[in-house]
């Protein structure tokens, strides 16, 4: 038991109650209950937009033991509501580490719970499915915060995109650092002295994903989720990046309107996750909410006889049934559930991926897909150099 741990009380929405110890800060937070299976990453998982709205349950065992450092982080701050451990630790070791996870916790004002049986939980969240709970050191008995979680809105209809994307435009310029560069021969692809210009619709963009954009060559401007087509066509982009986010996807009716004009334009277009999501709804198809989700570094997703091993974070899935056939394939499937993973367009240069292929942490098996991209806005510069215009045809 961590000194001075306080107690605390995790209860679902169905009525289960779990009592615990706190180790991250005092008070009351409700959110959706999901889990983890990642055996490492939860400062990269803590701070993942993604999660904004969740409560985590880490299925890993043994959490906080190399503590936390400013250089694995998602995003500026974390964006779970809460956090559910078996054992933890206060004494990290590693030597990157520059603060333990509860102070970590405690500085951002996000509770959490140890101490309870997550296997129990996990195997419930898998039965049942996710649902919102609430961790509270203030509040012990169990029917008052049961009430107020079963007054909290569901994930389903929920839009949270709008409390993680930029306010303002940036442009992005960091790379994979080279201490951590797995494939040195894809940096700094360039076509001549002019980088390819990408766009990047921020609807709680990882900045890893952003480090292997600038790592592929790219000059990085990322704008609000908000922001219309005309405004990001005035960038004269090579390529349009639809990014992850939290939340229901088809919520999202800005950032799915602006994805639709912009298939007119016929850039390339890259989608991962919510993005992957933004891009299918554009395309008219629809989504829908799975029962548990999948969270975790070891998703196998493919086709045919082609497996990657895939990082995924993602309650919402593409329904299958309402794809155009004429129009989009499927490219790979979630090989646990045989759930949409991956959508190309048959004629316009429009792909995505409903798992994370900057794979950070986790393995690198689908690191290719931003060679792709590149290509794809590669073939799209020198077509555009190749056309005439119909003011020189014409004369």
């Amino acid at each position: 038991m961590l000194p001075a741990a306080k107690p605390a009380l995790l209860v679902l929405a169905d009525g289960t109650t779990y009592r615990g110890w706190s180790f991250g800060a005092a008070g009351t937070t409700i959110g959706e209950v999901v889990f983890n299976t990642g055996m490492t990453g939860y400062q990269e998982v803590l701070t993942d937009p993604s999660y904004r709205g969740q409560i985590v349950t880490f299925t890993y065992p043994e959490l906080g033991n190399t503590g936390v450092n400013t250089e694995d982080e998602e995003s500026h701050q974390p964006h779970i509501r809460g956090a559910i451990a078996r054992n933890i630790s206060s004494r990290p070791s590693n030597w990157r580490s520059t603060q333990s996870l509860p102070d970590y916790l405690k500085q951002h004002h996000i509770p959490a719970i140890y101490g309870i049986d997550t296997r129990a939980l996990t195997r419930k969240i898998r039965s049942v499915g996710a649902m919102n709970g609430g961790i509270s050191t203030a509040i012990l008995d169990p029917s008052e915060l049961i009430a107020r979680v079963q007054a909290a809105p569901s994930m389903s209809g929920l839009n949270l995109v709008q409390e993680v994307t930029t306010r303002e435009s940036y442009e992005w310029f960091e790379s994979t650092p080279s201490c951590w560069e797995f494939n040195p021969a894809t940096q700094l692809q360039q076509l001549g002295d002019d980088s390819l210009m990408v766009v990047a619709i921020d609807f709680g963009v990882k900045r890893n994903i952003l480090r292997r954009l600038a790592s592929y060559g790219c000059r990085v401007m990322v704008v609000p989720a908000n922001t219309p087509a005309a405004e990001i066509l005035k960038y004269d982009p090579d390529g349009i990046f639809l990014s992850n986010g939290p939340g229901d996807p088809a919520t999202v009716t800005e950032g799915i309107a602006t994805t639709r004009a912009l298939l007119s334009s016929q850039k390339p277009m890259f989608g991962i996750c919510m993005g992957h999501q933004i891009l299918g709804l554009s395309l008219g198809a629809a989504t829908f909410k799975l029962k548990f989700g999948h969270r975790g570094l070891n998703q196998p997703a493919g086709l045919e006889q082609h497996v990657e091993i895939t990082s995924q974070n993602h309650g919402f899935a593409i329904d299958p049934a309402s794809l155009n056939e004429a129009e989009v394939e499927i490219t790979h499937l979630n090989l646990n559930d045989q759930t949409v993973a991956g959508l190309r367009h048959k004629s316009l240069p429009l792909f995505s991926v409903q798992y994370h292929p900057e794979a950070s942490p986790g393995p690198h098996d689908a690191d290719y897909l931003f060679g792709q991209f590149l290509q794809a806005m590669v073939a799209y510069r020198q077509q555009r150099k190749t056309v005439i215009p119909l003011s020189e045809s014409a004369l």
